[in-house]
């Protein structure tokens, strides 16, 4: 083995710093064991192992030197107190925006108790949870009021320890909070975290979701719209790096780049380029930490690959290593960074040898000509994703306690249209974030291998069994699984290299993988078209988006309605993406039936990318923070809701009505008709209303579908209600929520009716011609 003058120093640097998150001791204990270990080096002049430990020691008080002192200038301070203070300071990273909210980053500057008047000075970061829909932005000021708390500590999982390695030390229920005059922070991370909200919005203007949600997240890294049975998808195949921009990630993409640029101009030009494209991808997504980290991994991969020597690539990658930790101390605990490191070690060891593994194989098989065109795409599809999947197996088990096995097969299928994604994807993203219709051109060509990428992914994560739980997996395993690993690659591949040519291995023959995943991208895109045209009937579904009512209507002539929305903004987008036309996703009609969270709470951010030609209101309009969250952004869209009364219908057409029975301070009650089919929707039911129809007093009696009211609330749905109507179909929404709905008495009573559940069935389809009635449901 050739020497590697850096490896060493460099990991003593890094477990310098793990050493020093595991042992109590101070800064001043720590320049102490630097100034004996120093002297010892003095002394011994040219021996190795005082530099080594001294190297070690510097890492220690690199570690110890990052730690807060807990004093009354500092926020930690006044956490759990169980009083309110008033905090002022700014907002220090673009918003977290998730479907229950906005998490602001505040770095402070000033606090009070509430009920005094004098500020004093305090330091340091807090984690403020805000209500959905807030405008807020980096270098904003702020006024904050609420109660300071220490992060969690889990037995699983330490938020406590994740946050405090971000260098938040405290956490903020917020009771109110106020715009101040002014702005801080950089005047060129504003510019970039601007531009970057600017071509969000951009992004889900273009395309629909959940493709729009996936190429914000490989785009931009903002992963926090894709909705979770997606999310869930990719973890379950092992897919994830995917989604976020990490250094896995940028990774494999950078060393397509690499190939595709050498191509035409040369391995040594071809890389540069793909460094100067790393470059730019970095500062168009924000140049925050993890990215800038996972940029620095793959520009690496790109010199590994540039030098060619596996002991040189792996004093670069050491030495990387070490100087990230340099900078910032808690880089060894990033996941992203750990699966970094690990993918870039894979290729670094096994890229290469793989490939001529793969080639030797071949060559008992195929010409030597044939081997010579397919080991190209067989290295860069199959065998390059291999490499970096087998060394970031471990971290994956140890963090996630599961493996997946199906991840060797959708990888090598998705892998090939991720640069096209991310060229066709950024381009047409700059162009409409310059000229909305140059974006429009554009985005269809990108399109198809996005949605290929969601499919193929959601076809292996239905497989069975695709995933492996393994529980709690000992860190003691993963160090023997590395160390097992390196030493049988540096004794091991000469014994594999000289039995390779006797190995006759059948191999199928490679098709070309880009034509393949084109066409069977064209085919989705022909089956999505025909999955939006009309045909003749009329569809009422009950969308699957947790928690909440949204039910889609469309008429037999194509003309749509929305009814509800539900709570969570990514479910919804996504049920919509995934039923509207893709690139004309207008609404004719929204109709607000009722001002509650889990009937509007998603609109105001959905509504943008499904803009409503018109809006019908029924009930309150200002009743809720989430009904004023909604008439902001009608208002913000020159957009006028129409009031409506009960005894009022809407009529879309073809037959359709919407007839408003009832409207009370809880939303309206509708009637959805169209030839035999009579629907009850009693978005806004109340106990009045519910007593003046079982009493006889304008009872909508029979209907063929019931919308059970509440959310399967029992009070709004007794037994013998229910009975009167004489439904053939009841709907039930049911998702994740704090009251125990439904109802499990109500089900019971109701257990001899056809009860369809959108938990235990997904999206429910309801089709009819005026006459008969279908019913359709994705499980």
């Amino acid at each position: 083995m050739q020497t590697s003058p850096l490896l060493l120093p460099s990991l003593a640097f890094v477990s310098g710093v793990l050493l020093a998150a595991s042992l109590p001791l101070t800064a001043s204990a720590w320049m102490l064991a630097c100034a004996v270990v120093a002297t010892l080096l003095l002394m011994a002049r040219r021996a190795r192992a005082p530099a080594v430990l001294l190297l070690l020691t510097l890492g220690g008080l690199r570690y110890a030197f990052v730690q807060p002192e807990i004093t009354p200038q500092f926020i930690a301070w006044y956490n759990d107190t169980g009083q309110n203070y008033v905090i002022e300071g700014w907002v220090s990273a673009p918003p977290d925006r998730r479907d229950s909210g906005l998490l602001l980053r505040v770095r402070v500057e000033r606090l009070r108790p509430a009920e005094d008047l004098t500020f004093r000075p305090v330091d340091g970061l807090l984690l403020a949870r805000l209500p959905a829909g807030a405008a807020w932005h980096y270098g904003d000021r702020i006024r904050l009021e609420g109660r300071l708390e220490t992060p969690p500590e889990g037995a699983a999982f330490s938020y406590r320890a994740y946050l405090a390695r971000q260098g938040i030390h405290a956490l903020l229920s917020t009771e109110e909070s106020h715009r101040l005059a002014g702005e801080s922070g950089s005047s060129l991370l504003r510019l970039l975290f601007g531009f970057k909200a600017r071509a969000l919005e951009t992004v889900y203007r273009l395309w629909p979701d959940p493709e729009a949600s996936l190429l914000a997240g490989i785009l931009l890294g903002v992963e926090s719209g894709i909705p979770a049975p997606v999310q869930a998808a990719f973890k379950e195949t092992g897919t994830s790096h995917v989604i976020a921009i990490s250094g896995f990630n940028i990774t494999i993409v950078a060393g397509l780049f690499v190939t595709f640029f050498g191509r035409w101009w040369g391995a040594r030009r071809g890389a540069l380029l793909a460094v100067l494209g790393v470059a730019v991808y970095t500062l168009l997504v924000g140049a925050d930490a993890a990215v800038v980290r996972a940029a620095v991994m793959g520009t690496f991969t790109l010199f590994a690959r540039l030098v060619g020597r596996r002991q040189s690539a792996l004093n670069t990658l050491a030495l990387t290593a070490a100087l990230m930790t340099a900078l910032d101390p808690f880089t060894p605990w990033d996941i992203g960074f750990q699966l970094s490191f690990a993918a870039t070690l894979g290729l670094v060891l096994y890229a290469d040898p793989l490939t001529r593994a793969f080639e030797r194989a071949a060559g008992h098989l195929l010409p030597a000509e044939r081997v010579a065109k397919i080991s190209g795409a067989v290295g860069e599809y199959v065998l390059m994703t291999l490499a970096a999947q087998f060394t970031t197996f471990p971290v994956m088990a140890y963090h996630f306690g599961a493996l997946s096995w199906v991840a060797f097969f959708t990888n090598p299928v998705i892998l090939p249209v991720q640069p096209p994604i991310m060229t066709l994807g950024g381009l047409a993203m700059l162009l409409g974030t310059v000229w909305l219709p140059l974006g429009r051109l554009a985005a269809p060509l990108v399109w198809p291998f996005v949605l290929f990428t969601i499919r193929a992914v959601e076809f292996f994560a239905r497989l069975p069994g695709g995933q492996w739980f393994l529980g709690d997996v000992p860190a003691l395993w993963v160090f023997a699984f590395y160390a097992l690993l390196f030493a049988w690659t540096f004794g091991g591949f000469r014994w594999l290299r000289e039995r390779l040519p006797s190995l006759r291995i059948p191999l199928p023959a490679p098709r070309p993988m880009v034509l393949l995943t084109l066409l069977v991208a064209l085919n989705a895109l022909v089956w999505r078209g025909a999955w939006t045209v009309p045909d003749g009937l009329l569809h009422l579904t009950l969308l699957d988006v947790g928690h909440g009512e949204a039910l889609l209507l469309r008429t037999p002539s194509g003309h749509t309605a929305l009814l509800g929305g539900g709570a969570q903004p990514s479910l919804l987008s996504d049920a919509l993406g995934r039923r509207l036309p893709p690139f004309s996703r207008r609404l004719d009609a929204l109709v607000v039936a009722s001002p509650y969270a889990e009937h509007l709470g998603a609109l105001p951010e959905a509504l943008p990318r499904f803009p409503p030609d018109a809006v019908y209101w029924l009930g309150p309009t200002h009743a809720t923070r989430e009904a004023r969250a909604l008439q902001d952004a009608l208002r913000s869209q020159d957009v006028e809701p129409v009031p409506v009364q009960a005894g009022q219908s809407l009529d879309f057409g073809d037959g359709a009505a919407l007839h408003v029975l009832a409207v009370t301070s809880r939303g309206g009650v509708l009637l959805l008709t169209c030839g035999n089919l009579r629907a009850l929707l009693p978005f806004g039911l109340d106990a009045n209303t519910l007593e003046q129809w079982q009493a006889g007093d304008g009872a909508p009696l029979p209907v063929n579908v019931l919308l059970l009211a509440g959310n399967g609330y029992a009070p709004l749905n007794p037994p013998e209600w229910v009975a009167s109507l004489r439904p053939q179909v009841i709907l039930l929404p049911v998702g994740d929520n704090p009251y125990g709905l439904p109802d499990d008495d109500l089900l019971n009573a109701l257990a001899d009716y056809s009860l369809l559940r959108s938990d235990a069935r997904g999206w429910i389809d309801l089709s009819t011609d005026g006459t008969r009635l279908w019913v359709r449901s994705a499980r």
